[in-house]
């Protein structure tokens, strides 16, 4: 039975959490209860499985018959069509490991063809059975069966047994049967499958990850289905995106390499990523705000842009920044986080105040609040696509213009090509 954890960022320099609560997410993992024989090999064997989220070993399809191990294993149990099953509750990432190849897994790991037993264990608690949880899971189920059927009846085994139904109860076995096997390595399950294989089908080759182990990346986890929590993230998030640490798309099982913590069950899941380590993570949909508010932690740390940036703050008077962006060549300066046109050269000035002075901004690039923090009544500048702060409009600007004070922390410069 594994253990899973949701990795939540707890750092006061964020005024909020990427709460381990999945929502606005396409959650891509389903439950089915499969029972082939002896629960304890079975178990270990589905946890090898890459895509199984938990295993977790139990009894089901048994009618007044306690659901406990001392009582499905009573002499009087043993023939009694009543009796549980062991089984294994087997949760996956349909993402990673398909039904298909999960129930190829469970028909190659035991003999299907035995009736309430394998090999030297005898008795209904041993039959095979599987207890699916949709109608889907049940087509594919009876589609792998025939196929299986097939390959049996070629190599002389006879006709599969095994139960097929939906699932209505899953008693959970007692603790000493979670995870046996690591619990006893002296231990053992018997080996009861028939040696029948399915054709391997070709596995897409694996995708080049080397990029994504240098420097910061930003991984979304997508759907190889319709996802429509993904395409929203895409829309309101990605689309306005041109930041300079780069979003890359990848399903779930195109993560190779990186050391991944988070579950990737749920779709979109973004991975904030430095040299190919995990920094911190969140399943599900995040709105722009959110996003951004993440995106700042991740590239600016405990810094004075990020306190400029989403605590209001400002920089000090000819300030490092300043010094550099007062005389760039021509071309714009962007948003240090969305990395959206804000301000053009064009329309910067020099007021001698220490801040970086603009007559106006880009078109559309930045909105206006009031501020009357610090018994002052000012006009507050923010971006449109970060909703950082970036300064104040005040009305002193040359010749009647305004005059935009930005802070030049949050600011990053791109000379004009020639060609624009």
């Amino acid at each position: 039975m594994k253990n899973i954890t949701l990795f939540v960022i707890t750092t006061s320099l964020l005024s909020f959490s990427l709460s381990s609560t999945v929502n606005e997410a396409t959650i891509h993992s389903e439950k089915i209860i499969l029972g082939s024989g002896c629960f304890w090999g079975a178990e270990k064997g589905y946890e090898a499985l890459p895509g199984v989220i938990d295993a977790v070993s139990g009894y089901a399809d048994g009618n007044g018959i306690r659901p406990t191990y001392r009582e499905i294993t009573k002499l009087k149990n043993k023939f009694n069509v009543n009796n549980h099953a062991e089984v294994v509750e087997v949760t996956y990432n349909k993402n990673i490991i398909s039904t298909e190849k999960l129930l190829m897994h469970f028909f190659e790991s035991h003999d299907p063809t035995q009736i309430n037993r394998q090999g030297n264990d005898i008795g209904t608690q041993y039959r095979s059975i599987i207890l699916y949880s949709n109608e889907e899971q049940k087509r594919i189920i009876e589609s792998v069966v025939q196929t299986f059927q097939t390959l049996l009846s070629n190599e002389g085994y006879g006709v599969i047994a095994t139960s097929v139904k939906p699932i209505e109860k899953f008693y959970m076995a007692e603790n000493y049967h979670q995870d046996y096997i690591a619990k006893n390595p002296n231990g053992y399950c018997p080996d009861h499958s028939t040696g029948v294989k399915f054709a391997k089908t070709n596995e897409p080759s694996l995708i080049d990850n080397s990029e994504l182990l240098k420097e910061k990346k930003i991984i979304v986890i997508e759907a190889e289905g319709f996802c429509p929590y993904c395409e929203k993230f895409n829309v309101n998030v990605v689309n306005n995106y041109d930041g300079d640490i780069p979003v890359i798309f990848r399903f779930a099982h195109q993560l190779e390499g990186l050391e991944i913590d988070s579950p990737t069950w749920a779709t979109p899941t973004i991975l904030f990523l430095e040299n190919g380590k995990e920094v911190f993570a969140h399943q599900g949909y995040l709105n722009p705000k959110e996003f951004y508010q993440a995106l700042g932690y991740f590239k600016l740390g405990d810094s004075e842009a990020y306190r400029v940036a989403f605590e209001k703050g400002t920089d000090a008077r000819f300030c490092k920044e300043y010094e550099i962006f007062k005389d760039t060549p021509d071309g714009i300066f962007v948003d240090k986080l969305s990395g959206a046109p804000l301000f053009d050269t064009k329309d910067r000035f020099n007021s001698s105040t220490g801040w970086l002075s603009f007559t106006k901004p880009i078109e559309g690039s930045v909105y206006s609040m009031p501020d009357n923090s610090y018994g002052m009544r000012r006009t507050e500048i923010r971006s449109v696509t970060s909703d950082i702060h970036l300064g104040h409009v005040f009305s002193d600007g040359p010749n009647g213009m305004p005059r935009y004070c930005i802070n030049a922390t949050v600011l990053e410069f791109k000379q004009r090509s020639s060609e624009t």
